[in-house]
């Protein structure tokens, strides 16, 4: 693919410094066969990426802003892969709309702390309900933890991400993980990440 992104397509920063460690992350964890459900793919570059890593599996990316839509079918014209699906609009906290029934995993990308928990409620219940037992729920991103000292950089990033919007910000891992649980939805592996992040392994019970 060429260095300049396809007309209508965003680009994130972000992307091109995590998305090699979420894929080493992601390589052993995912299904052999079958579909994933990316919720909150955002511009569309990790849905690239892991799609033309993972060829045995259906790729299916998801966002609630039609902006983000348009990028994440840009990126998927230019990327011409046979298994990234065309994206549809899936809101994470109007888990009732979702337009999908069954999947095989679902992966969710840096989207609790820019969201209101409401989104991350919406997540669970959804996640819980679609996966079959045994299926994955990944999620990727900063998270406070019990008797683990925060970095004065995550500290920052949650006042800069309240400020934003007081509904936003950095959520509690313990938190996170109750609520998953009420949805049949166990943590487990906690997996540290660069930059003070995590991924976080949840799967159906």
């Amino acid at each position: 693919m060429s260095n300049q992104p396809p007309s209508g397509a965003r680009v994130s920063p972000s992307t091109a410094r995590n998305r090699e460690p979420i894929l080493a992350a992601l390589k052993p964890r995912l299904p052999c066969r079958g579909l994933v459900l990316e919720i909150a793919a955002g511009a569309g570059e990790h849905a690239v990426y892991n799609a033309a890593a993972f060829p045995h599996l259906l790729w299916r990316p998801t966002d609630p802003d039609p902006d983000a839509l348009t990028s994440i079918a840009a990126w998927r014209d230019h990327a011409a892969l046979p298994n990234l699906l065309a994206p549809l609009r899936l809101d994470a906290g109007d888990p009732d709309t979702w337009p999908v029934d069954v999947v095989d995993a679902v992966v969710n990308i840096n989207m609790i702390h820019i969201a209101p928990w409401s989104a991350t409620e919406g997540l669970m219940m959804g996640a819980g309900r679609v996966l079959p037992s045994g299926g994955v729920l990944f999620l990727y991103g900063p998270y406070f933890e019990p008797d683990i000292e925060t970095a004065p950089s995550n500290l920052a990033f949650d006042l800069s991400l309240k400020g934003r919007n007081p509904a936003w910000g950095i959520r509690r891992l313990d938190d996170v993980a109750a609520l998953a649980a009420r949805h049949g939805l166990a943590l487990s592996e906690r997996i540290a990440m660069p930059a003070n992040n995590l991924s976080l392994i949840f799967r159906k019970t």
